[in-house]
């Protein structure tokens, strides 16, 4: 198999979950809490440890750390950059007053532009990419014993 066919699809399943989550949740008006998105970071961490872990069993003694690191990262890098396009185009095209809805939860005067907020979720979903990451791989590394 492909070195990156295991993380992309579970990149795609990863992002794709992001979104059906989020829009349940705007179905229920439920979208515009930021305490909500709180449950991103364990759909991510799911899609992400079983990314590793399938990776740990397809290459079974040939997996790395390296190998796992990698699986971890593509798999996060690629969902978030997914989910960014689909924010993208939900706060311009189908819901423009997402942002100053998001806003008055915030704070009255706080107000953001399109690419800051499409920034700020593409940091965010970077840097839960590298902590579960990192975190799963302790979890899941090859003993050096044996």
């Amino acid at each position: 198999m492909s070195r990156f066919v295991l993380s992309v699809r579970f990149g795609i399943a990863l992002a794709s979950s992001l979104i059906a989550y989020f829009l349940v949740l705007s179905l229920f008006g439920l979208h515009t809490n930021p305490l909500f998105s709180l449950f991103n970071g364990v759909i991510t961490g799911f899609a992400i440890y079983e990314a590793i872990r399938y990776k740990r069993i397809e290459l079974k003694e040939d997996y790395t750390y390296t190998k796992g690191f990698q699986a971890g990262i593509v798999t996060g890098f690629l969902a978030t950059i997914l989910f960014t396009i689909f924010m993208a185009v939900y706060v311009t095209e189908v819901d423009p007053d997402f942002m100053s809805k998001i806003a008055e939860n915030f704070s009255k005067s706080y107000t953001v532009g399109v690419g800051i907020f499409s920034f700020t979720v593409l940091l965010g979903g970077f840097a839960t990419t590298i902590v579960l990451t990192l975190s799963f791989m302790q979890l899941l590394k090859r003993s050096l014993k044996g």
